[in-house]
């Protein structure tokens, strides 16, 4: 089977209530000894609740539901280009999807730590990664991050100031504040400091999404 276009595979991804959220030429970043090919990256979009709502993984009670419907979403999408696939969970050991997100051009680091992304801000959730032979056409990346140009929210909105740039992660202090009446809003609707960085609109996150997710990170 011919590797197929970007385009292609972004309007195959979008019926799966997926976004390809960067992409780029392993050998252009690690090296030759990379080969040819290209890694494409998939999470989700603002079709993903829709879609993800009506499957069986959501509906059978059983845990990891998201990890399960992305295995056989993604490994579905992937048999049907007749390409490779990875996940970023499943581990250890783990696949480098962090560092792909940053090769890709498309996700930096945000003023709060964590990956910001060009089109859904702080609400990354990379659900798979497409690795094709070939080294297909691929549009330039954005030249800087959308953080260049704002005023920073993220950094104000935790309220127990959780999350910085400079220092590690304030994980005792996060699940501890969820655990009470305050941290309500966060369990229901997600991260205060991802809700609060403007580009994050543009992953269209439901209340419902927001909570799912909440709930997995919490019980960990």
């Amino acid at each position: 089977m011919d590797q197929p276009a970007l385009h292609q595979i972004e309007a195959l991804a979008a019926e799966r209530g997926l976004i390809v959220m960067g992409a780029f030429h392993p050998r252009q970043v690690y090296g030759p000894e990379h080969g040819t090919g290209t890694l494409v990256l998939l999470g989700t979009g603002p079709e993903f609740w829709s879609v993800f709502s009506h499957a069986t993984e959501y509906r059978d009670g059983h845990p990891h539901a998201v990890d399960r419907w992305s295995q056989r979403v993604v490994g579905g999408l992937a048999r049907h280009l007749d390409v490779s696939c990875s996940f970023p969970f499943g581990g250890p050991p783990y696949e480098p999807f962090i560092d792909w997100a940053l090769k890709s051009g498309r996700c930096w680091q945000s003023p709060v730590g964590m990956l910001v992304h060009d089109k859904v801000g702080l609400m990354i959730s990379f659900r798979g990664a497409l690795h094709l032979d070939a080294a297909i056409p691929l549009p330039a990346p954005p030249v800087s991050a959308p953080c260049a140009t704002c005023e920073a929210p993220c950094t104000v909105a935790c309220p127990v100031g959780a999350l910085s740039a400079e220092a590690p992660y304030d994980l005792a202090a996060c699940h501890g504040f969820l655990d009470t009446d305050a941290g309500t809003a966060c369990m229901t609707q997600g991260c205060a400091a991802r809700r609060a960085c403007p580009v994050s609109a543009g992953a269209g996150r439901t209340d419902a999404q927001s909570a799912l997710h909440m709930r997995a990170f919490h019980s960990t």
